[in-house]
């Protein structure tokens, strides 16, 4: 059988949209072991750092997002899809409007608007995302928050 991989990934950032946010979408487009892994240096955001995520964690990533940039879109550059494997090249967007908890306790919301660079590979197999790894410029979109100056 044969799937549109390209579709299952844009469906998952659909799901991820602020506008929309169903996190049960976005973790049922998953394979029962699928996992997600953020590579961004150690840096921490609402409790998120550098780690991997699985079953129910899933949503854990949308709905932290979400609290910080409750408009939150990515906006998809470039999706190159070979096989099993997609790569995109996007950028996200959203008003810093939410509290962000880090490691030196919560920084309260400036209003400022992000868009910061990322990179997302996903890799499927039989209509199911099994990995997922997301590299943010978590530096630029904390510099774009107005946070440059918090740990």
């Amino acid at each position: 059988m044969t799937y549109d991989n390209e579709a299952i990934v844009r469906y998952a950032y659909d799901t991820a949209e602020g506008s929309v946010l169903d996190v049960g979408g976005f973790v049922s487009a998953f394979a029962k072991n699928g996992v997600i892994n953020l590579g961004h240096a150690g840096i921490e955001l609402n409790g998120l750092s550098a780690r991997s995520y699985r079953g129910e964690q899933l949503g854990e990533l949308v709905t932290n997002v979400a609290g910080y940039l409750p408009d939150v879109h990515r906006e998809l550059h470039r999706v190159n899809v070979l096989g099993d494997r997609v790569a995109v090249e996007l950028s996200i967007q959203g008003t810093f409007r939410g509290p962000l908890r880090t490691p030196d306790g919560n920084i309260q919301p400036t209003g400022a608007k992000v868009d910061a660079p990322c990179a997302d590979f996903w890799y499927l197999r039989d209509g199911k995302i099994e990995m997922f790894n997301c590299y943010i410029m978590l530096n630029m979109m904390r510099a774009q928050m107005g946070l440059s100056g918090h740990g």
